[in-house]
């Protein structure tokens, strides 16, 4: 036979026995064979050099797969591998392999929505949701600090019995659960009496000191928010951004005109001030705010207001806690500081271009004992239906009820807050309760 020829050989003689039912060919017993065949010398040193025999050594080294079994050419493809089929064809199996299909190729998306409900779970039950609010630069509520009156007189000048604590101890959870919600900073003020000059007391212009001493501890900030203790946030869901300072100018005024309960000429009208101090509207900007006050049927009213960082607020605090203006006026200020500040805007041009109002509803509403008895002013009074944010129970210490408006309220706020899940509980209770009395009526009436 000719070294050139290849020997030709039957299907039949790769197997020992014949047929498939004989032992597979292996590699080795291939090229014994194949060496078998008398060809010329030059031909015979194919793929057996150093680098061939090295890449089969390597190759050989490899792992292997499909070990066991028989080594065919071709393998029979495994219908329904992997798959489930019914057996009966019946509608709930059809049904199964649909959803089944469905659920293979949307596997990535539902994976990206547990991944999604699974990071807003950790977001709201971790303190990464607080840390996200607290940050200038996204939520920014380290630029807002709520200042809070509390242990108003310390119990110096009368006794303070369970309600007193009792009123203290809801204000004081009130705002402390809502500067938790948003990420602001609380500064709870011991507003006890004490004396500030060795000749008289002076504790009811604590406000202001106290709003200078917060701008010392909180550098970073920017908005100081002073509360009342007698005050309740009726609306923890409300954060100062959305519902004040995203859009300030629209929700505040400057021309006092719109609503003057004390008659203060405005604008002013002397030669030598410059156009923005005899403007209705100042420079018209909401960036030049720095004081933001409410007014009721009286006037200024300080139990919730909002005063701004800057060098114009270093010199109002300055004039406003002036122990000279003090000694002249505090036996004609009935109202104190708060008188102080009237007179200081209607006599201080420089005051008004700076100064802002805002509708009192929006920060300081009253309960119906106040301003008036009726308590239908729909510029001063609370109003359920349209979840005012903030009451304020002025004046409930002179005749009126200060721990049953704040239990009041405080209810109310709970019952107007709670969560689908607290209301349906809720319902569930009130029709049980419903018909348990009418089983009740009925055994009587038997």
């Amino acid at each position: 036979m000719s070294g050139r020829s290849t020997p030709r050989r039957g299907f039949g003689d790769l197997h020992i026995n014949g047929g498939f039912g004989g032992d597979t060919v292996t590699w080795a017993s291939t090229k014994t064979k194949s060496e078998e065949i008398n060809g010329y010398p030059s031909f015979s040193t194919r793929n057996n050099g150093f680098f061939s025999r090295h890449a089969r050594r390597l190759s050989t080294s490899l792992p292997r797969f499909n070990i066991g079994g028989r080594n065919n050419y071709a393998e029979k493809e495994k219908l329904g591998r992997g798959r489930w089929y019914p057996s009966n064809g019946s509608k709930m199996g059809r049904m199964k392999t649909y959803l089944g299909r469905i659920v293979r190729r949307m596997r990535l998306r539902l994976l990206l929505v547990i991944g999604v409900v699974l990071a807003v779970i950790l977001f709201y039950t971790t303190p990464m949701h607080r840390m996200y609010r607290r940050t200038s630069f996204l939520g920014g509520g380290s630029k807002f600090v709520v200042i809070l009156a509390a242990n108003q007189g310390g119990g110096v000048m009368e006794w303070k019995g369970p309600r007193e604590w009792a009123i203290e101890r809801d204000s004081v959870k009130n705002k402390k659960k809502y500067v938790k919600k948003w990420g602001y900073d609380l500064e709870i003020v011991d507003m006890s009496t004490k004396k500030r000059y060795a000749h008289e007391w002076r504790e009811s212009w604590e406000k202001v000191d106290t709003i200078r001493n917060c701008m010392r501890k909180y550098p970073q900030a920017e908005w100081f928010w002073w509360l009342d203790l007698n005050t309740f946030i009726m609306e923890p869901s409300y954060s100062l951004q959305s519902h004040v300072f995203n859009d300030l100018g629209k929700n505040t005024y400057r021309d006092i005109n719109i609503y003057n309960p004390l008659n203060i000429s405005h604008p002013l009208t002397t030669d030598y001030l410059d156009s923005t101090s005899v403007s209705a509207d100042g420079d018209g900007l909401s960036k030049s705010i720095n004081l933001v006050v409410p007014q009721d049927c009286g006037g200024f009213n300080l139990g919730s207001f909002f005063i701004r960082r800057s060098a114009w607020t270093d010199r109002l605090l300055d004039i406003w806690w002036d122990p000279v203006a003090y000694e002249q006026k505090h036996m004609e200020w009935e109202h104190k500081e708060q008188d102080a500040l009237e007179h200081l805007y209607g006599n201080q041009p420089w005051i008004r271009p700076h100064t802002a109002f805002i509708p009192q509803r929006k920060i300081n509403s009253f309960p119906s004992g106040a301003c008036g008895e009726n308590g239908e002013d729909p510029r001063f009074h609370y109003k359920e239906s349209e979840r005012d944010f903030v009451v304020n129970m002025a004046g409930c210490e002179w005749g009126r009820d200060c721990w049953g408006e704040m239990y009041n309220f405080r209810e109310l706020s709970n019952k107007l807050n709670r969560t689908p899940w607290e209301k349906f509980k809720d319902s569930i209770s009130a029709k049980v309760a419903a018909a348990s009395s009418k089983t009740k009526d009925k055994e009587k009436k038997a």
